[in-house]
């Protein structure tokens, strides 16, 4: 009894195997490794400067007025769902 039942479910999964082969084989699906290519690392690199102190100030304030945004954010959630329920 249990191989018919081991059987029957190795039918199944060869069933829905065999369905997805041939929806895969319909799209034309072709999956391939991506390429690398030093060349275009190195364009970059040699295209790359190091940024002026007005640069580098800037690109700061920006990034830590992003965190306290966030950390703003996160905090005021916090409240809402720890706090406010106990005073409910």
């Amino acid at each position: 009894m249990s191989e018919e039942k081991a059987q029957t479910r190795k039918n199944k999964v060869n069933g829905r195997k065999g369905e997805l082969a041939e929806k895969l084989g319909d799209m034309n699906v072709k999956i391939g490794a991506p390429k690398f290519n030093y060349r275009d690392y190195i364009r970059v690199l040699k295209l790359a400067r190091k940024p002026t102190r007005e640069e580098f100030l800037m690109i700061s304030k920006i990034a830590i007025l992003g965190i306290a945004l966030i950390g703003m954010m996160g905090f005021i959630i916090y409240v809402f769902l720890t706090e406010l329920p106990k005073a409910v």
